[in-house]
């Protein structure tokens, strides 16, 4: 009687211990794809492309991925658009998340999946110095209404300012520092204003969109956000390759990606 009891509880250990080996590798299966996923994200930079309709962020992000519009890609269920670099020798690997800049709800919800959903690792937000090519409003026909450059530049403060919300509040929830570039695009239509555009956007120039760069800083808190203004074009000429590729070395450079 007392064999036939030692050998059940022997049992029932080895079941114990098998059922806790299983409960084990379950739980290291259920764990891989997160941890999998974790070490693409570190390897390769995500980066959230922003800025309102208009200003040139899918050339932008063609030029940088070194492809072209028909090589889109737009994730099932995702608001973003996305390039994947395999060309580019500086930002190869990297990722690149388009928020549409137009109809607020797709907008809106993109801005929410870049920054609370999948946090990004850094963002390239584009303005074009009140140069926005004009879009006629989603579901609307007709000619694209026109604005002023100073309606232009307004248009791009509030877009800065719903955008700038988000990249706050992604700041202080994470350990690490935030980059942001403002890269100022379609710098061929104004060659002898680029130093003024860059100042323009640049922190503690005065303009009305330093002011809110620095309520940006306010918001964060004790949060670290590095911006760099950097001028582009997605034109080409020697001179204007040379923008682009600084914009790449800074890009790589604050990813850690060089």
């Amino acid at each position: 009687m007392t064999s036939k009891n030692t050998g059940a509880r022997h049992n029932a250990g080895l079941a114990a211990a098998g059922a806790s080996l299983a409960g084990t590798a379950l739980t290291a299966l259920t764990a891989a794809p997160e941890k999998i996923s974790s070490l693409v994200h570190r390897r390769y930079p995500t980066v959230a492309v922003t800025g309102m309709t208009g200003v040139g962020k899918t050339r932008l992000v063609d030029r940088l991925a070194r492809r072209t519009s028909p090589d889109a890609v737009t994730e099932v269920g995702s608001a973003t658009m996305e390039r994947r670099t395999s060309k580019s020798p500086r930002l190869k690997g990297f990722r690149f998340r388009v928020v549409p800049g137009d109809n607020a709800a797709t907008r809106l919800a993109a801005l929410d999946e870049v920054f609370y959903e999948e946090p990004v690792d850094g963002i390239v937000h584009v303005v074009s110095y009140g140069h926005a090519t004009p879009r006629r409003a989603g579901g609307t026909s007709g000619a694209a209404p026109s604005r002023t450059r100073d309606e232009q530049l307004a248009a791009e403060l509030e877009d800065w300012t719903i955008t700038a919300h988000r990249i706050a509040a992604m700041a202080v929830r994470r350990a690490k520092p935030m980059w942001v570039v403002i890269a100022v695009t379609k710098a061929d239509l104004y060659p002898n204003d680029i130093d003024a555009a860059v100042d323009y956007y640049s922190p503690g120039s005065g303009s009305p969109f330093a002011a809110k760069l620095d309520e940006l800083r306010s918001l964060a808190g004790g949060a670290t956000i590095s911006i760099d203004v950097l001028p582009v074009s997605a034109e080409n000429s020697k001179e204007l390759d040379a923008l682009v590729g600084k914009l790449e070395s800074r890009m790589a450079a604050l990813s850690g990606h060089l």
